[in-house]
């Protein structure tokens, strides 16, 4: 694992300006897991921690008077005797120990030349300067632990709410600039980090002393620190009353927490010793309680607080007391100790003496009830922590926190004896500092930037090593049922799990803050501008993911870069499926996203293959991952859609063409019906729109959409050609007159019936005959000529079929398909003609030979009935004369030419003229209605 040890990566105003100081825990996201400590504060476990440090460490060299100085050998030689280093005074096998000079005796321990072997084991460097090479003016009469010296720049201000009236300058006491100068002793070293005024360091002194009168040889364990205080001091050692209420309040708030809150022995709530200090303690918030000898409150507060912390669990005698070493306050009180190897000066540096000040705090574990397991979690939660308050600004913390973690934590987690509360302190612990790692590494792109990106790479390896830990060690062991194992994924690829999670974040951020969550999907151009520009974007964050995290992630995931790839597609992708599935159709702006949605994909892809090419596979698995934009088939479909939506439109118009519809034309010069004009309109507009679409248009949708103008001809086309001879057939049906040379089964009978709309008396029928005859005129009715109509509208269809086909076949936007699915389509129109619509060319032509047909024969069998059929042989043969009938049938073909366009009379006339060549066999033939033909009517009939 690369490791960055130097501060040299930041050059900004965090070095350059004041010495780092660490921030307040609850301003970070860092979870403390080692519980909670009600009403007390950090200045309160601050004061007592030195006070139990220094009691347990009374008896060493420094702590308990004395003018001299000895030397001390450093003898740690490995990273396991962290914490638990021998005292014994023999150099160090390495030659390494520290060197120094004086007599011996109760004097100060001085270090001269420190060289840290905890240091170099963490990756720690050495510091240019530290309290121990700060000489300190030697105080005349002073004691070990009351050394001082003149002010020292950096000195830390903050002040105990207890020690009243302190000051940085406080701690030294001001002599003349011409005493002799030695290094501080490690007593002083401790007050100074731990930021103890010399007034309280002097009082505490006072206590021991008074406590341990013919007692030295008392074990620290055994001395109730809080309780001795509150024996041997009075109001009068402090400035005023009120310092005096708040120090007492501080011991009685401790003894509650170790003996009442937090008991490291069970408590009974009937214990009537609990029940009588807690009153005492209640007492106190008010007043200072007496403390004088003769007090009886006084007595009841030793007999409780001495029999309460030499409980047992069983209830027998023991040598042990139990008044400091509930869970959590011990491990506050030791985590506070810990704090004080972070130079107050600079708080992202270890003092060079870690190796001195951590083999004194060892002593303080059996008033604390800490154990080496228990230290090397404390321990690495201190190192952790304190990056994480001085604002992550020195990688050497991270990395000694993930030292400690993979060696001493990881092997300690790995003993089969391993206690109860030990297993549910590492479960914490880990779950807190991954917690606040996978925070970040979930959101790497926000926390970490070209800068800093290089803390990944110690802050990913803690990451995966407390997951290791949690999952393989710890979750077993918490319970024999399933429902006491928390399961944890500790051999799937979580690095994986944070380059997707990281992206889908990010590529979330960037829809945050720009334009498109703003953008309503129904606003197109909106909509479009918005995707446009994320897709800039989405490529801007593949180049930064493979420009500075992909090199760092890929010693722990090979393809880091091609996840990313994918992870991005995806979400692009997401968001260009909700755009498209609310476009219903093409304009400049939607193509342009589709092909810059086009662009995107092929990048990526690109991005995929470059970074997967040394996989066993070639990178096939995570190329499955993608699922194609396919922006070709998008833009099919979207055509075909819009194809489909402009069919239903013009069938809908159709058939409200169709109801409104009267055959009547708009003037002389437009002699067809208003709905084939707006019909072709209609059918001409989509296609000018279907070519205007900035896309390339290939054959197969030219045939799509001339397929559907083609059925929605057709169905124009059966509306105006329904019309046919059946209808006529229905309507003019009646009975001819009975014939002498005609059954009532042969065809002229037939004929005949067809053509006779009803029976009229002769009479009748002679009258209107003979005034039809000398007053001739058209005889075309209504009805004939809307079909006359009909006829012309078929004409203009087709005439305007030709236009549209033309248009259609030499659209130079067009290209070819490269597979089409009107191959068979274009063969067959290829093979027989140019025209898409070929079908409906046909169907005209069918329809326009149906109307003539019905327009002849209802022209001449029932608008000219009365001409042929009730005139003629009315009376006798002799008179009987066709002329009348020619002239009607003269005013009538004039009519037909006036209304019918010059396409449709040809056809028109022939079948009129096939029409009146059947009525005259008719009428030749058959007879009136009252003629019975004899032998001699052939020669008159020639006459006829």
């Amino acid at each position: 694992m690369a490791h960055h040890t130097s501060r040299d990566f930041f050059s900004g105003p965090l070095l350059s300006g004041p010495a780092t100081t660490a921030i307040d825990p609850s301003e970070t996201d860092l979870t403390w897991p080692f519980g909670d400590l009600i009403g007390i504060d950090r200045d309160d476990i601050r004061e007592t921690a030195y006070e139990v440090f220094f009691t347990a460490c009374r008896s060493s060299p420094g702590f308990g008077g004395g003018r001299n100085a000895i030397t001390f050998y450093s003898t740690h030689h490995h990273l396991h005797d962290i914490g638990d280093s021998g005292g014994s005074g023999s150099p160090s096998a390495s030659g390494s120990g520290s060197s120094g000079g004086g007599r011996m005796g109760s004097g100060p321990v001085v270090v001269m030349t420190p060289t840290s072997r905890i240091k170099r084991a963490l990756g720690l460097k050495m510091l240019k300067r530290s309290p121990s090479r700060r000489m300190s003016s030697v105080a005349i009469g002073g004691g070990g632990g009351g050394g001082s010296g003149g002010s020292a720049p950096g000195s830390p201000n903050a002040p105990s709410h207890q020690s009243g009236g302190y000051s940085p300058t406080s701690m030294f006491n001001t002599v003349p600039a011409s005493r002799p100068r030695r290094p501080l002793t490690s007593a002083e070293i401790m007050r100074l980090q731990m930021r103890v005024t010399e007034q309280s360091d002097n009082r505490l002194r006072k206590t021991l002393m008074r406590t341990l009168v013919g007692q030295m040889g008392r074990r620290a364990e055994t001395i109730i620190l809080p309780l001795e205080l509150l024996r041997h001091l009075k109001p009068s050692e402090f400035n005023d009353m009120h310092e005096y209420h708040l120090w007492q309040r501080r011991q009685l708030k401790i003894l509650e927490a170790g003996l009442l809150v937090h008991p490291a022995i069970p408590l009974e709530k009937s214990n009537s010793c609990a029940m009588h200090l807690r009153e005492i303690i209640l007492a106190s918030d008010t007043k200072p309680i007496d403390t004088s000898k003769n007090s009886d409150t006084m007595k009841t507060l030793c007999n409780n607080v001495v029999t309460l912390s030499w409980r047992s669990l069983t209830g027998a005698p023991t040598d042990v007391c139990h008044w400091a070493d509930g869970f959590p306050l011990n491990l506050h009180i030791y985590t506070c100790l810990l704090q004080a190897v972070f130079d107050f000066r600079d708080e992202t540096l270890v003092l060079d003496e870690v190796d001195e000040l951590l083999e004194l705090m060892k002593k303080t574990w059996s008033t604390l009830g800490i154990n080496r397991s228990i230290h090397n979690l404390c321990f690495t939660w201190v190192l952790f922590q304190q990056y994480v308050l001085t604002s992550q600004t020195e990688p050497d913390l991270l990395y000694a926190a993930h030292a400690m973690l993979s060696t001493e934590v990881a092997n300690d987690a790995k003993k089969p004896d391993r206690e109860a509360n030990y297993v549910k302190l590492l479960s914490s612990m880990l779950a807190s500092m991954q917690g606040w790692a996978e925070r970040r590494l979930l959101h790497y792109h926000d926390y970490f930037q070209r800068g800093n990106v290089f803390l990944i790479e110690n802050l990913l390896p803690l990451a995966l090593s407390a997951s290791k830990i949690l999952g393989e060690d710890v979750t077993l062991m918490e319970g024999t049922g399933k429902d006491d194992r928390k399961i944890v994924d500790s051999s799937g690829d979580r690095v994986d799990c944070y380059i997707r999670s990281s992206i889908k974040n990010a590529f979330a951020k960037v829809i945050e803050t720009g334009s498109y969550k703003s953008t309503s999907v129904e606003v197109k151009d909106e909509a479009s501008e918005a995707l446009l520009q994320l897709a800039k974007e989405t490529e801007d964050l593949a180049l930064r993911e493979r420009e500075s995290f992909s090199p760092i992630l890929k010693k722990w995931q090979s393809i880091a870069a091609s996840v990313a790839a994918v992870t991005l597609h995806h979400c692009y992708g997401a968001v260009l499926k909700q755009y498209l599935a609310g476009m219903s159709s093409l304009n400049n702006e939607s193509v342009e996203v589709l092909q810059r949605a086009g662009k995107l994909e092929k990048f990526l892809v690109q991005m995929v293959v470059e970074d997967s090419a040394d996989c066993e596979d070639g990178g096939k698995t995570i190329v499955r991952e993608m699922v194609p934009y396919e922006v070709d088939s998008v833009i099919m479909r979207v055509m075909r859609e819009w194809i489909d939506e402009r069919m239903k439109r013009g069938r809908e118009s159709f058939l409200l063409m169709r109801d409104s519809e009267t055959w009547n034309p708009k003037s002389k010069n437009e002699p067809y019906a208003q709905s084939i004009v707006e019909l072709m309109k209609l059918a001409k507009e989509t296609v000018d729109e279907f070519f205007e679409i900035p896309v390339g248009i290939t054959d197969d949708l030219v045939c799509e959409l001339a397929e559907g103008l083609e059925h929605l001809f057709q169905e124009y086309i059966k509306f105006v050609e329904a019309c046919g001879k059946n209808m006529i057939k229905t309507e003019l049906c009646a009975h001819s007159t009975p014939l002498t040379r005609c059954n009532r089964d042969s065809k002229f009978s037939v004929l005949w019936k067809i053509a006779t709309p009803c029976s009229v008396p002769a009479e009748e029928m002679q009258q209107h005959g003979a005034t039809e005859a000398h007053h001739p005129r058209p005889s075309t009715s209504r009805g004939t000529q809307r079909l006359y109509i009909r006829l012309n509208t078929l004409y203009y269809l087709l005439s305007h079929l030709h236009s549209l086909d033309k248009t259609l076949a030499l659209a130079p936007r067009t290209i070819s398909s490269a597979r089409t699915r009107h191959a068979s389509h274009r063969r067959h129109r290829s093979a027989t003609s140019s025209s898409y619509f070929e079908g409906a060319q046909s169907s005209i032509q069918s329809a326009c030979q149906h109307v003539s047909e019905v327009a002849a024969y209802r022209l001449i069998f029932l608008d000219s009935n009365s001409v042929f059929y009730e005139t003629l042989y009315v009376g006798d043969v002799a008179n009987a004369r066709i002329r009348p009938a020619l002239r009607t049938l003269k005013q009538n073909l004039t009519l037909l030419t006036a209304i019918l366009t010059d396409r449709a009379q040809a056809l028109a006339m022939r079948e009129v003229m096939k029409a009146t060549f059947e009525v005259y066999l008719m009428v030749l033939l058959a007879g009136g209605c009252s003629r019975v033909f004899y032998r001699s009517d052939p020669d008159d009939s020639r006459r006829f």
